[in-house]
């Protein structure tokens, strides 16, 4: 007898998806032996959000569901037990005990251990009465003595540390959880819990979580046959989580849209309690297929006082965000530059600045310069020998820019002129720089209404995202240039 999954879910009438996940558990280890014991009958727990719809639309919790649905509605299916089949995405999640009780949904998926085609009698699957005593028992720990939200609040932060104790990998062993309360002496006065090593103190305040997603993308572009143009996203999320208590609880969500691009090589902090064994084995050396897993990615954790930086993460994104050429040809005394920049399709055309950075290395200081861009503001430093394309915060409709022009170059002076080993004879590049808000390359985002706080209070959640260009190169395709592989832009 064990249990796969269980759900808290508030009944929030006139709200957009009529519920909130309160407190969400799953069992791996049960998962697998459903997965052996049904064999090809097998239907896999559904993450928070598909359940939360399919259970509302079954127990009629909809604000719009008004409409007769046959196959839930018709006398053939009068229920009785509280026990139903949630259809999620074309497949029947059987046997799901499910209740409502002041405006809290108790719901858990029992293990049966056998195939569920033909459907077995109920008095056959010995879950389904477990699964009924651990929801009655949950019940009876957060309304006993319970006075407001607050106390509520309080009781659902202690459930992930009390099923601990009480079922340890989905098998219940205790249903009294005031039993294991006092066990850990959660909220004894005179033993408090302890204030753990790394953690120096506790927070007083307002609650607030935020969140910041930060993705830099790396590219080397040639514009030659023969050698490969490589580009790669790293992406970093940070957390603040100003919250009271001594060990809050808190889960995160990162989610992908339908064409975003999976996360690989995913790091964590130290906080983080569990993963899902998908996101820890997603690497970069694997082949990119269908089967890779997207999301969305969940990351419990117990936060530091402290900003930190729950993860860090890789993307095999499909083109780069900016593709250019550029060439550069040596004419007697002076240089001959092309440049040409187009901004892919897919790309929000909205920077909080962009530039072009075109350095003139082992030279002399500019002496003379004549251009024709098609878009933007040309600066020039003429003793740093540097020129800079203020390309600026949006790309014309054709997303597509250049410049040409001629450079003339007085006499070199070792002392002040900048030197690069690399950037000999006309072997040069130009470097991109642009910011983007609220956006990602891989379309990954934190969705607010996902994110789980189990502390007293309730807590304001913002959320933020952007990209960065890190090392992003454009080589003269008219000279040799460093080549670099996917492997080494890390």
């Amino acid at each position: 007898m064990a249990q796969r999954a269980v759900w808290l879910i508030s009944h929030e009438p006139g709200t957009p998806l009529c519920g909130t996940v309160r407190f969400s558990r799953r069992y791996p280890t049960v998962e697998k032996r459903a997965r052996v014991f049904n064999g090809a009958s097998y239907v896999p727990v559904p993450e928070d959000g598909p359940f939360l719809k399919a259970l509302l639309f079954e127990l009629r919790l909809l604000d719009d569901d008004k409409d007769f649905v046959e196959s839930r509605d018709s006398c053939s299916r009068i229920n009785k037990t509280s026990i139903y089949g949630l259809l999620i995405g074309g497949e029947e999640l059987w046997p799901v005990v499910a209740f409502l009780k002041n405006d809290m949904i108790y719901a858990c998926v029992p293990l049966v251990e056998q195939t569920l085609s033909p459907r077995p009698p109920l008095i056959s699957v010995s879950g389904v009465s477990q699964g009924f005593e651990f929801l009655f028992g949950i019940q009876d720990f957060l309304y006993s003595g319970q006075k407001n939200d607050s106390e509520l609040n309080t009781k659902l932060s202690q459930l992930p540390d009390l099923l601990l104790q009480a079922c340890p990998f989905g098998t219940l062993l205790d249903a009294n959880l005031q039993n294991s309360l006092d066990n850990t002496n959660f909220a004894s006065v005179t033993q408090p819990q302890k204030q753990p090593a790394w953690k120096t103190g506790t927070y007083k305040g307002k609650p607030q979580v935020s969140i910041s997603i930060t993705e830099k993308v790396k590219s080397m572009q040639y514009d030659k046959q023969g050698i490969a143009d490589t580009w790669q996203v790293v992406g970093t999320v940070t957390c603040k989580c100003d919250l009271e208590g001594i060990m809050p609880n808190v889960t995160i969500s990162l989610s992908l849209p339908t064409n975003g691009s999976p996360l690989q090589d995913i790091l964590v902090h130290p906080c983080v309690t569990s993963l899902d064994s998908a996101i820890l084995t997603s690497s970069s050396i694997d082949a990119m297929d269908d089967s890779a897993f997207s999301g969305p990615y969940k990351f419990p954790f117990t936060p530091p006082l402290e900003s930190f930086n729950l993860c860090f993460y890789t993307s095999q994104v499909p083109v780069p965000p900016i593709l250019g050429f550029y060439q550069m040809k040596e004419e007697e005394v002076q240089l001959r530059i092309t440049i040409n920049l187009k901004l892919h399709e897919s790309v929000k055309n909205n920077f909080e600045f962009c530039e072009a950075h075109i350095p003139f290395y082992n030279r002399g200081p500019i002496t003379h310069l004549e251009y024709k861009t098609s878009f933007g503001q040309l600066e020039v430093f003429r003793e740093k020998s540097l020129l800079i394309w203020i390309i600026g915060q949006k790309f014309p409709k054709s997303m597509e820019i250049s410049l040409s022009g001629t450079v003339t170059f007085g006499a070199k002076s070792h002392e002040k002129q900048p030197f690069d080993p690399i950037c000999t004879g006309e072997t040069a590049y130009l470097k991109l720089h642009f910011r983007i808000l609220d956006y990602t390359l891989t379309g990954c985002y934190a969705d607010q209404h996902s994110v789980q706080v189990f502390a007293s209070g309730k807590p304001k959640i913002s959320a933020h995202r952007k990209l960065i260009s890190s090392d992003y190169y454009i080589w003269n395709s008219k000279a040799p240039a460093p080549v670099t592989y996917g492997s080494l832009l890390l």
